[in-house]
C-alpha cells in the first residue's frame, strides 16, 4: 500500500484530495473462509483480538497501522443467485492498487430492478440525478465513513473491489445505510443470580438474535434505514418487527409493546459501531453501513415484559449466550464482541496475550 500522502498524490478522481485515509486501506470483518474465497491471513498479526478492537470501537477504518480485508462481500455465488463474482485475489482488492484487467460481473436483482420504493432507479435512467456524498432529498447519501469515489456516474465501494458492479440486492447506490439494535441482559440462574462461565469466572452476557429467513444465519435484529427516519427510531421499530412481531399485533397490543419499548429504548445506550459492513451483498458500487447500538437491561424486568416473537424477516428469535464460538450474519459476531467488552462480560476461555494500554 502507498503511503496516505502518497496515494493522495496519485488519485486522479476529482474530490479524491478530500477524502479520508480509508480508501488506502480494505477491510475484512471476519476472518472466517467463505466458499469461492480463498482464506485470508488474520487480520491482525501483531495485536490480540481483545488489543485490536479497544483501538477504534467505533470504527475500524481508523486504524492506519492494520491492514484489513473484507471477505464476505467477495461471496460466490451472490445471494439468492447463481451469479459468480469474478475472483479477487487479496493483492488486488484495493482500488490504490493497478489492475487493467479487472473484469467485474454486472448485477443487479430483478426484484431491485422492478423499482419498488425503496430502490433508486437505475443510474442511466431519465430524471434520476442522484447527489452522491451529501444528503439528497430524504435520502442519506453520506457515509459514515466518509467520503467516497463516484467514477462514470456510479459510487465506488470504499474498502475495494468486490468482483461485481451494480447493486445486486441494494437498493441504493451508494451507501445503504442500516441499523442494528444489541439487546442485552445477564444470563440468570432459577434463583435471578447471575451465571458466571466455569473457566474465565466472567459473567454470561446474552443478546435478542434472530434466525435471518433469506440465508439461515444467526444476526442482530436490525434493518434498513427508511428515508428521511432517525437511528433511534430505525432501531426500535426494527426490534420490534423482527424480535417481537409488532407488525401482527392488535391496536391495543401494539400500544403496550410501544410502553415498553420506549422503556428499553429510551435508557442510556452505548454506541457499539458506526461504518462499513462486511456484508456478502456488497458490490463495487453498492455497500452496506451500519450503526450497532446496545440496549443493555441490568435486571431483566424490563425484557421480561417483552416476550419475544419472530416477525417479518426473522423465522426465529431467542435469546443467545455470548461467546466466540457464535458464527452470526456479516460482521454481526465483531459488534457482539465489543459488547462483551463494554460490560466486562465472557467472551473467550483463551484470553490470548495480554493487551497494554
Amino acid at each position: 500500500m502507498l503511503p496516505l500522502a502518497g496515494a493522495l498524490r496519485a488519485a486522479t478522481v476529482p474530490g479524491f484530495a478530500r477524502a479520508v485515509a480509508v480508501f488506502s486501506f480494505t477491510v475484512a470483518l471476519s476472518a472466517q473462509p467463505v466458499r469461492g474465497v480463498q482464506p485470508r491471513r488474520p487480520p491482525r498479526s501483531n495485536l490480540s483480538a481483545n488489543c485490536w478492537s479497544h483501538l477504534h470501537p467505533v470504527n475500524m477504518f481508523n486504524s492506519y497501522n492494520v491492514n484489513f480485508y473484507h471477505s464476505k462481500a467477495l461471496t460466490s455465488p451472490y445471494p439468492g443467485s447463481h451469479v459468480e463474482r469474478s475472483h479477487v485475489p487479496e493483492d488486488k482488492v484495493g482500488w490504490l492498487i493497478e489492475w487493467k484487467d479487472y473484469n467485474p460481473v454486472e448485477y443487479t436483482a430483478m426484484s431491485v430492478l422492478a423499482g419498488p420504493s425503496w430502490a433508486d432507479p437505475q443510474i442511466n435512467d431519465k430524471g434520476f440525478s442522484p447527489k452522491f456524498n451529501e444528503r439528497d432529498g430524504e435520502v442519506e447519501r453520506k457515509s459514515l465513513n466518509g467520503l467516497y469515489v463516484v467514477e462514470n456516474g456510479r459510487p465506488r465501494n470504499p474498502v475495494g473491489r468486490t468482483g461485481l458492479t451494480g447493486r445486486g440486492l441494494l437498493g441504493r447506490w451508494g451507501p445503504n445505510h442500516a441499523a442494528d439494535p444489541v439487546v442485552t441482559r445477564w444470563k440468570r440462574d432459577g434463583s435471578g443470580n447471575k451465571i458466571a462461565h466455569p473457566v474465565t469466572g466472567k459473567t454470561i452476557l446474552q443478546f435478542v438474535a434472530i434466525k435471518r429467513r433469506d440465508c439461515g444465519e444467526w444476526a442482530i435484529p436490525g434493518g434498513m434505514v427508511d428515508p428521511g427516519e432517525k437511528i433511534s427510531t430505525t432501531l426500535k421499530r426494527e426490534f420490534g418487527e423482527e424480535a417481537l412481531n409488532s407488525l401482527q399485533k392488535s391496536p391495543e397490543e401494539k400500544a403496550e409493546l410501544e410502553k415498553q419499548l420506549h422503556k428499553l429504548f429510551s435508557q442510556e445506550h452505548f454506541v457499539v459501531y458506526r461504518g462499513y459492513v462486511d456484508d456478502p451483498r456488497n458490490t463495487d458500487n453498492a455497500w452496506m453501513e451500519t450503526e450497532a447500538v446496545n440496549y443493555h437491561d441490568e435486571t431483566g424486568e424490563t425484557m421480561d415484559n417483552l416476550p419475544l416473537e419472530a416477525g417479518d424477516d426473522a423465522g426465529i428469535v431467542k435469546w443467545v449466550d455470548i461467546s466466540e464460538k457464535l458464527k452470526l450474519y456479516a460482521s454481526h459476531s465483531y459488534f457482539i464482541k465489543l459488547v462483551t467488552e463494554k460490560w466486562g462480560a465472557h467472551w473467550s476461555e483463551d484470553p490470548g496475550p495480554e493487551c497494554c494500554e
